[in-house]
């Protein structure tokens, strides 16, 4: 997929059909079974619907809980500031569905259908979980993604918005590379990473279609490739591939897409060069909750 196109307008489409975007009986939209009050601006996704209490008790108060499938969703508000956090479960399927539906959200009348002439832009942080591919990024230790790159494909399906300078030098250096699939480049908004810089680490962060083969783990199943021989080396600009996860990629891509800021905070729980797995997960996972909502919120 060319990453170089120019960018496309959002389509001006009127009566959108219902089969199109869906709402329940209370008129909350389909999957999320929220309304457009229920959710803040600024929101803290995460992967496991039993994390999304351990953000919320950070706050002072909570004004929301709602919940349907895999979508638990807590809004509150923390040092006079509105936040929501909600879950997103594993995966960019799961986040097509996310962030559609959060767009819709703030930028289409749900009663009328038709898409708001006035733009609503989002702050959404990940808060997620994250396996390290060298040996000198410890288990313990966090990192921003200033890149994703998407080997899972969902970002395949939409028109390609214009290529940042940095997308393409990645873009380049994955040519020829010999993947299953053809990846995607996608940079984390700037305006977040000037705030996130100084207290975490930068990355390059490969988002994977699944936790298993996609991420060069074998049960009894064996992969049909080596990511990790593939990728761990290929650099940009002196930065190497960091890390890898399931939903980063997917994320960026969208929320770039919709005109939404992004970014993706990992916390190292696995060094799969050395085999290693933290022994206090989630106490490492609540310093980073913590340092991320002080940055946001502090």
């Amino acid at each position: 997929m060319c990453l170089f196109a120019a960018k496309v307008p959002f389509k001006k489409i009127r009566n959108l059909k219902e089969s199109e975007l869906i709402r329940n009986p209370d008129g909350s939209i389909y999957h999320l079974a929220v309304l457009p009050e229920d959710v803040s601006d600024l929101i803290v996704t995460v992967g496991d619907p039993n994390r999304v209490p351990s953000v919320s008790r950070y706050f002072d108060s909570i004004e929301v809980k709602k919940e349907n499938r895999e979508f638990v969703i807590h809004t509150g508000t923390l040092n006079e500031q509105r936040i929501t956090c909600m879950s997103t479960g594993m995966g960019t399927d799961n986040i097509d569905i996310v962030l559609n539906e959060l767009d819709a959200l703030f930028n289409v009348d749900l009663d009328s259908r038709m898409v708001k002439e006035e733009h609503t832009s989002l702050r959404i942080v990940r808060i997620g979980t994250s396996g390290s591919l060298h040996k000198n990024i410890t288990v313990g230790s966090t990192l921003f993604s200033e890149i994703a790159i998407g080997l899972e494909g969902l970002m395949n399906w939409y028109v390609p918005g214009q290529a940042s300078n940095l997308e393409r030098k990645w873009q380049l250096a994955l040519e020829n590379k010999q993947l299953p699939v053809q990846p995607t480049v996608h940079q984390a908004d700037e305006t977040l990473v000037g705030q996130f810089q100084h207290v975490f680490e930068r990355g390059i962060t490969l988002t994977a279609p699944g936790f298993y083969a996609p991420q060069n783990r074998s049960l009894r199943l064996p992969a049909s490739i080596d990511v990790f021989e593939q990728l761990r080396d290929t650099s940009v600009d002196g930065q190497i591939i960091t890390n890898l996860e399931m939903e980063t990629a997917g994320i960026y891509g969208l929320s770039k897409l919709l005109g939404h800021q992004a970014i993706s905070i990992n916390l190292i729980l696995a060094n799969r060069e050395t085999g290693e797995f933290a022994s206090n997960p989630g106490e490492l996972m609540d310093q980073t909750i913590q340092q991320t909502l002080n940055v946001l919120c502090g």
